[in-house]
């Protein structure tokens, strides 16, 4: 279960069945994004496929000399453009490939708008999701609700990715959603109607234990994507900000013009790949050495005196090119994370919001709130950060002081509306919403686990904190997810332990999350997970 291999794929079969000859690639603005996370455009170009133009950009040119392969989005709006670029077309030939099911009646649409018959075919290739790492997608989807409710448009986005993520990796599932929010249910309904409707796409071979999709809600765990992380990929998106693998970094004191924006991708850069999950503190010493190979090599390329000299250098030239490039950039990504991370005080915010979560040691926790709002280096976001965690975690204590926050928060000239999250978080994901014991409070299991792990003594204080997603994945590991608490969909359930289940997290997943995943797929052979989520947040999202 490899998206990106999966849309890697897709996308490798439409250029090869296009056939010999040079070749446009014609997206639209979310099929752009779908390719551009998978591939990057040196190994495109090797297919023969030699410009990339958009469906909805004026005044293309006309080059008959070049076939189109259209890798589309079928929704109305671009079957119109479609049928437009048919009647007056631009290019030889016209391959049509759609990231997903097309109604009969848009396919009438672009045969009769075809007069001069350059379509050779109309495919279907379920590549309609943004593939962010091996196991995690993303439908880079924002305002997905209306109070508890679906925005509808947003619905149908949701209920066409994760049935087109389902087909792509061949998995007809069982549907298991979490039962105290009514948004799970109905993206579980819909799931189940497109998966009935189209019996005949989702025939796959029967497996002896049959495939899990479980639906779950933001709502349930607020606390993960408010935390500030200590991973390299986690840490860049918390920081910076990650957009399609790209990270703006204009605003870095002076860094160069080339490094203003650069792409950070675990397919294309080893580096990045083998230390993503890795925190801070390994990071550094992994740049270091990274650093020192870069300064051998580039000794040893100092020699050219010979033609066989010059020959080696050469052949090397593009390595050691790639090499000077990744070098350059992670040290400007970690330098600035180092940088920030000094500047606004995040070790001491980080280390009070993981006690706060992890702990219950209120009055202990209120105090270092206070002093960390009082102090100069703590930035706005980082306060009002600490108070809604604060909220969250003490809604219902007997001595909680929200009111002497929200005003220590006022004095220190935080904006209206940052502080107005406060307030919203706890309408948002409060105790009454919520439908999971979050900070595992209620059970004197959970409580007597908490006590043990208190007595261990903590290996690291700013990774204390699991989110509530692995101890649900563990339970559905060991077949002890409560049935009451997260129902099947119909009346079939599983016996067995599922080997592949597939969450999707309504309103947005985090990287801390996939970080979870990532573990459990490695602790636990013959199981295998993939995440996805409307959106990857950080605290700003």
């Amino acid at each position: 279960m490899n998206v990106i291999l999966a849309v890697k794929q897709y996308v490798s079969k439409m250029i090869e069945e296009s056939g010999p000859g040079m070749k446009v690639l014609l997206m639209d603005k979310e099929t752009t994004s779908i390719v551009s996370m998978v591939y990057a455009q040196s190994e495109i170009l090797q297919k023969e496929v030699y410009l990339f133009e958009r469906l909805d950009s004026v005044g293309r040119e006309s080059m008959k000399h070049l076939k189109c392969i259209c890798f589309l989005r079928p929704t109305r709006e671009n079957v119109e453009l479609m049928a437009q670029e048919l009647r007056h077309p631009k290019y030889g030939l016209y391959y049509i490939d759609l990231s997903n099911v097309i109604s009969k009646q848009d396919v009438k649409s672009l045969a009769e708008a075809d007069d001069q018959e350059v379509v050779r075919e109309v495919q279907e290739y379920y590549g309609d999701f943004v593939a962010v790492g091996v196991h995690l997608f993303s439908l880079n989807l924002s305002g997905i609700c209306q109070g508890r409710s679906w925005v509808n448009p947003q619905l149908n986005r949701t209920v066409q990715g994760l049935t087109a993520l389902l087909l792509s990796l061949k998995k007809c599932p069982m549907i298991r959603y979490q039962n105290s929010s009514e948004m799970a249910k109905r993206l579980a309904d819909n799931v189940r109607q497109v998966i009935s409707r189209e019996a005949a796409l989702f025939d796959f071979r029967r497996t002896d234990v049959p495939p899990l999709l479980l639906l779950l809600d933001r709502r349930d765990d607020p606390v993960t994507p408010l935390l500030n992380q200590w991973t390299y990929q986690a840490m860049v998106h918390e920081l910076l900000g990650i957009n399609n693998n790209r990270i703006n970094l204009s605003s870095v004191p002076g860094v160069s013009r080339d490094l203003q924006e650069v792409v950070l991708s675990s397919e294309h850069d080893d580096f990045y790949s083998a230390n993503m999950y890795l925190n801070f503190g390994e990071i550094g010493s992994n740049i270091k050495n990274l650093m020192e190979e870069f300064q051998r090599k580039s000794q040893s390329q100092a020699k050219v005196e010979s033609i066989a000299d010059m020959k080696a250098f050469v052949e090397n030239y593009p390595q050691f090119k790639k090499m000077s490039g990744t070098v350059s950039k992670h040290v400007t990504v970690v330098g600035e994370l180092s940088r920030l991370v000094g500047k606004h005080g995040l070790m001491d915010v980080s280390e009070c919001e993981q006690e706060l979560v992890c702990q219950s040691d209120h009055s202990q926790s209120l105090q270092k709130i206070k002093s960390l709002i009082a102090n100069e280096k703590t930035r706005e976001q980082d306060a009002v950060r600490l108070v809604m965690l604060y909220a969250l975690r003490y809604e219902k204590h007997s001595s909680n002081d929200i009111t002497a926050l929200m005003g220590a928060l006022q004095r220190k000239g935080v904006s209206e509306r940052l502080r107005k999250m406060v307030p919203a978080v706890l309408e948002y994901a409060g105790q009454k919403v919520r439908g999971s014991d979050l900070f595992e409070t209620e059970t004197p299991i959970a409580m007597t686990k908490k006590f043990l792990k208190g007595l261990k003594g903590v290996e690291n204080i700013y990774a204390q904190h699991k989110p509530l997603l692995h101890n649900i994945l563990d339970q559905v590991i060991r077949s002890k997810l409560r049935e009451a608490s997260y129902p099947y969909l119909g009346t079939s359930q599983l016996k067995d332990r599922p080997q592949d289940i597939i969450v999707f997290i309504i309103g947005g997943a985090t990287h801390e999350e996939a970080i979870a995943v990532h573990n459990l797929n490695r602790q636990t052979p013959g199981v295998r997970i993939v995440l996805g989520g409307s959106c990857i947040h950080n605290m700003n999202s």
